[in-house]
């Protein structure tokens, strides 16, 4: 399973929020590039980039840096936030980018996503962000009435790569994964699924791998930023551990 770094941008900085709130922010770094090297150069493969004001804006907002974080390391690099068109998909996909993440186009404009997974298959992922079940949008600002599981029903026929859960009660908040969610999105979705929110402890990545084949990975931030989590001693564990199936 993969322990995957988050970077969540700012107003060009590297932040965390506390359940995305917007105005409860931390701020970690002023040189984004910087901190995209120390992951890497702690061992990650893959890193999560998360555009915050793109995500509330519905456009792109911090492309400078995450152009620059493409050209600063060689590992592969994942992003998300306010992506709404085909052509924002092309642009970042043909900068570097190795997947995008749509989360509020998959519920808001279905024949985009169509689209999008047709011309770009496998490296289309489904940002399922749930509040009490019901998925948000718009930097989780709105919570609509879909259930994500019947979300993730609807778009089972579709090329999507992989599935992000979050758990927005839990992001940011050190206080442990939501298991159960989790075991049932796994147990719905036709796509691997990829946990985040809430992840503090190695003990946490021990008990998102145990819910089966169908995890991919899981996407830890405020944990790794506040020191909770060194990433090297959780990718080595995860090597180690209970259940291990090879270095993540």
């Amino acid at each position: 399973m993969l322990v995957i770094p988050a970077i969540d941008l700012k107003d060009g900085r590297c932040v965390r929020l506390r359940q995305g709130d917007m105005a409860a922010e931390t701020v970690y770094s002023e040189d984004v590039p910087a901190m995209a090297r120390t992951w890497q150069e702690g061992g990650a493969s893959l890193i999560h980039v998360v555009d915050l004001n793109g995500a509330v804006d519905g456009e792109p907002r911090n492309l400078p840096e995450i152009e620059t974080v493409l050209k600063t390391v060689k590992v592969k690099v994942q992003i998300g936030g306010g992506i709404r068109t085909i052509e924002t998909v092309r642009r970042y996909l043909q900068a570097g980018v190795s997947r995008v993440v749509l989360g509020t186009a998959a519920l808001t404009d279905r024949a985009f996503l169509e689209q999008a997974c047709r011309e770009f298959p496998r490296q289309i992922l489904l940002g399922l962000d749930a509040r009490d079940g019901k998925v948000a949008v718009k930097g989780w600002t709105s919570v609509s009435d879909t259930r994500a599981i019947d979300l993730l029903k609807e778009v089972s026929g579709l090329a999507i790569g992989a599935v992000i859960y979050t758990d927005i009660a839990r992001d940011g908040m050190l206080s442990g994964p939501n298991l159960p969610a989790l075991k049932e999105v796994a147990a719905a979705s036709a796509f691997p699924v990829i946990a985040s929110g809430g992840i503090s402890r190695v003990e946490d990545l021990f008990e998102v791998r145990a819910l089966g084949p169908q995890i991919e990975g899981a996407i830890v931030g405020k944990a790794l930023y506040d020191g909770k989590l060194n990433y090297a001693a959780a990718v080595a564990a995860l090597g180690t551990g209970p259940g291990a199936r090879g270095k993540g």
